[in-house]
């Protein structure tokens, strides 16, 4: 066969040709598009997560110099208590010292269903932290957790402190 072509049936080839290179390109660009809106998304992502870390970071940093004010706090006041309370309170920061995660989590949980539970529970305002740094994700769960945990603490300390207020009058005030 010859392999002589027309001009006319060149340029048909070329066209051809030309037009599936320009669908080729058209989809290429399509794809780098799309490729260039995942980028996008993901830097928008990490910048989210970084900002969130950074966020927990400093909060873990503020929650540690916090920690260690009240140890200090603690060390300053026991030598002023009875011998009684002193080893009851040195037991209870020693048992604080050991408390997990899960622990936490456990107590957190247990104390929202008796609130749930019990619905002549006031509710506790939750106030917004001062920095204004939390992500709004994980500030309410940490915020409303620590408060929960805070207050029934606080609650327990207070219905202990009244029973003995009953049995001792004691002069001094606590």
């Amino acid at each position: 066969q010859s392999l002589k072509l027309t001009y006319p049936e060149t340029l048909d080839r070329i066209k051809e040709e030309f037009q599936f290179l320009q669908n080729q390109y058209h989809s290429l660009k399509l794809e780098c598009e799309k490729l260039a809106t995942e980028k996008t998304e993901i830097q928008r992502h990490y910048v989210m997560y970084y900002e969130m870390s950074y966020g927990l970071n400093i909060e873990m940093h503020k929650q540690t110099e916090i920690a260690k004010r009240l140890n200090v706090i603690c060390a300053q006041l026991i030598p002023f208590l009875s011998q009684e309370h002193q080893q009851q309170v040195v037991q209870a920061v020693e048992r604080a010292k050991q408390v997990t995660m899960t622990d936490l989590n456990a107590a957190i949980g247990h104390q929202l269903q008796t609130q749930h539970l019990s619905h002549h529970a006031p509710p506790i305002p939750l106030t917004p932290h001062p920095s204004g740094m939390q992500p709004a994700g994980l500030a309410g769960i940490s915020s409303a957790s620590g408060l929960l945990a805070l207050s029934g603490a606080l609650g327990a300390q207070a219905q202990l402190l009244a029973k003995d207020d009953r049995g001792v009058h004691d002069p001094e005030p606590r």
